[in-house]
């Protein structure tokens, strides 16, 4: 309680300093407050340690917008009867990670600011299997980098995300419809497979090309080989 009260306090005072001059310091200090009161609460930032400093500041400003995203989020998955909160996988690791929760596709995690929904996709994040394991490595190395992503290019990292889908994805659908199969699996390997935010997540996870890519259109051949269960849709 004595750590979420003065995380929720410090964050508001960041976020009012980053917002202030925007005219927007009262939204700015709520926001963050409400993220530092939502840290502190289940202990996800590592004190001990510089990362966790950073982590904390960079999400009481520079990545505010991620931080907005992530609370709505979250509070949805309040909600959500199959939300499974993964507290090991959260605490003192710099991010909320809901096994269950809303998704934007089956089986797919969904990472806004600093929470982690839908993480466990099709096998979970609890027992002792083989996919199981690999679905909480990918958790750490795939979405993890995505909460590391936001809190470096901060409001660039939705902006440039975005305007990769859109543009990338109608390059997509031009190829695709001289193309006589795989026209949707093309277009998501141009628009959501290709985006380098993707495309370094994965990378990291030591998963590329996806199961799902369309390998001809995919980036630059890699001498990597995929794992089924690590990837973002487990079969």
């Amino acid at each position: 309680m004595t750590e979420a009260a003065a995380t929720g306090a410090l964050g508001a005072v960041f976020g009012f300093v980053a917002t202030d001059w925007l005219g927007l310091g009262f939204l700015g200090a709520t926001i963050a407050g409400a993220n530092g009161l939502a840290g502190g609460w289940a202990g996800i930032y590592d004190w001990i340690r510089p990362v966790g400093w950073v982590s904390f500041v960079a999400d009481s400003t520079w990545g505010l917008a991620g931080t907005t995203l992530g609370l709505v989020l979250g509070v949805l998955n309040l909600f959500a009867s199959n939300r499974d909160y993964a507290a090991d996988l959260s605490s003192r690791n710099g991010c909320h990670v809901f096994s269950g929760g809303l998704g934007l596709r089956r089986g797919f995690a969904v990472t806004q600011g600093n929470v982690v929904s839908n993480a466990g996709g099709l096998v979970g994040l609890r027992g002792e299997s083989g996919a199981v394991a690999n679905r909480r490595r990918f958790v750490v190395e795939h979405e993890g980098l995505h909460v590391f992503q936001n809190r470096t290019f901060g409001p660039l990292f939705q902006l440039l995300y975005v305007g990769w889908l859109v543009g990338a994805g109608l390059i997509g659908v031009m190829v695709a419809a001289v193309s006589r199969t795989e026209r949707l699996a093309i277009i998501e390997t141009f628009a959501y497979y290709n985006n380098p935010f993707e495309y370094w997540a994965y990378r990291n996870n030591r998963y590329w090309p996806p199961k799902d890519a369309v390998k001809r259109f995919a980036w630059p051949p890699s001498k990597m080989t995929y794992t089924a269960v690590s990837e973002d849709r487990n079969p």
